[in-house]
């Protein structure tokens, strides 16, 4: 993965500084109850949910099952319909690719469609530094680019900010970008709206050049398909002369029949909708309608090794429908910032250790970023079971060591002994109650500080259990 985000501090220091901030917490509040409300009732429809969840999960388990078959099929099909298809191992590999296409067009600029992967890449990063600009379409992916923002949400990256927020942002910034924003804008969201309009109108206009993501892929077939909600996708795609698209490799499905399943899952998980405003589906070229050229970049950057994993692979099943960002006590407080990656919330935790490993402090922390309290399992339309993964990469970042892990294995040592000697259990529990009056009530040390600095440590009692039960039994 990108390196964009790495630097930041360890989710528990991150989420300590985010949870003080009234204004974040007040807009995230808002924003998630109001999308969990609506997504409920749009799910509540359908008889048979649980048998579209149940069907796109073994969808995708067969389909990663047989990858390599599957990239194949798609790859051929692409080509047949006079696509160009690249395979990229790392980000690194996949921005030349881009820049280099680009370079070969003579154009310095590109529009965006909204895409994860290219934001795990730091493609628009790459891409400034070879001197070509990158403008998002997105709206809210657009506040985050002006505001010289990070992405906080899978769905809504900018649902950190509320309007006043965005309002200043657009006073401030659109001016640098393009058209200014209009005099006297206000905080409404309809002049928001046509402010972004009129600014991103003159882009889609000049633009050569058009990037995106794909939100599936048929193999049978060759076609890459994007939903969304805002028409900003359907220009990037239909009006520049030449079409790049970065998808992972884990966004492919056997057959149309199969796409069927995810385009009624999708929306209704993501937006609360029936279906998305917008899906546009494309294969390869054609002459006199849409891009002249399009060039598929199949992306790797650890999806390979996350393969590998048998608990971690089910994160590849994700649809990005952030269903489980709205649900959760943690993201719901602390923001998606706090997780230093584009991937937040509960499938975030899971997937940034697995493409980035855990050997930095900030992605060692990532799998503990949960209360496990299981609701971003039960809103899962693929059914990842995201404790069970959460748990087993934190036996695997245990087992990686540090300060903290050995004193915890040192600890439970002790303990087992301890326990498998029932005489000297006793001696030390009346030692403990016998001296409780001298026992502080927090733990030294920067490990047991984060579990005692919010709670007291259990008062013990006059005597032990066992004592008691000696004299009252009878």
């Amino acid at each position: 993965m990108s390196g964009t985000f790495v630097g930041m501090p360890a989710f528990p220091k991150a989420a300590h500084e985010a949870v003080r901030n009234d204004t974040l917490r007040a807009n995230l509040r808002h924003a998630t109850h109001t999308i969990r409300d609506k997504r409920a009732v749009a799910v509540a429809e359908l008889a048979d949910w649980a048998e579209l969840r149940e069907a796109g999960k073994q969808i995708k388990d067969l389909t990663l099952s047989k990858l390599d078959h599957y990239l194949i099929q798609l790859e051929e099909a692409v080509t047949a319909a006079g696509g160009t298809v690249h395979w990229a191992a790392d980000a690194a590999e996949a921005n030349r690719i881009v820049t280099d296409l680009v370079k070969a067009t003579g154009e310095t600029e590109v529009v965006k469609v909204k895409s994860m992967a290219t934001q795990e890449i730091g493609l628009n990063e790459h891409l400034e530094a070879e001197g070509i600009a990158a403008y998002e379409t997105d709206l809210a992916e657009l506040i985050v680019q002006l505001g010289d923002d990070r992405p906080s949400h899978i769905l809504v990256p900018a649902i950190h900010r509320n309007r006043g927020e965005i309002r200043d942002i657009f006073r401030e910034k659109m001016a640098r970008w393009g058209r200014p924003a209009p005099e006297g804008l206000s905080d409404t969201p309809a002049e928001l709206a046509e402010a972004a309009r009129l600014h991103l109108r003159e882009k889609f206009l000049r633009a050569k050049v058009g990037i995106s993501g794909a939100n599936f892929m048929v193999a049978e077939t060759g076609t890459l398909v994007v939903v969304e909600s805002e028409g900003n996708g359907r220009m990037c795609l239909t009006l520049p002369e030449t079409l790049i698209s970065v998808v992972g490799i884990e966004k492919v499905v056997p057959t149309w029949r199969d796409l069927e399943v995810f385009l009624q899952t999708l929306p209704r998980s993501s937006t609360a909708e029936r279906m998305n405003p917008y899906t546009s589906t494309w294969t390869g070229t054609t002459d006199g309608d849409g891009p002249d050229a399009f060039h598929l970049i199949l992306l790797d950057n650890g999806r390979s090794d996350v393969l590998a994993d048998e608990v971690g692979r089910q994160a590849l099943r994700c649809i990005r429908c952030s269903a489980c960002l709205n649900v959760c006590p943690v993201y719901e407080r602390a923001g998606g910032h706090a997780y230093g990656s584009v991937y937040p919330g509960p499938i975030g935790a899971i997937l940034t250790p697995q493409l980035r490993g855990t050997t930095s402090e900030v992605d060692a922390s990532l799998p503990y970023a949960s209360s496990l309290c299981g609701a971003c399992y039960d809103v899962c339309p693929v059914a990842i079971d995201i404790p069970e993964v959460l748990v087993h990469l934190r036996e695997k970042v245990a087992e990686q060591g540090g300060r903290g892990h050995h004193l915890e294995k040192a600890a439970v040592k002790a303990a087992s002994w301890l326990l498998d000697h029932p005489t000297a259990l006793a001696a030390g529990e009346r030692l403990a109650s016998r001296t409780r009056k001298l026992h502080p009530r927090k733990l030294p040390g920067p490990g047991a500080r984060q579990w005692t600095e919010t709670r007291d440590l259990p008062a013990l009692p006059v005597e032990p259990f066992r004592d008691w039960w000696r004299k009252n039994r009878t």
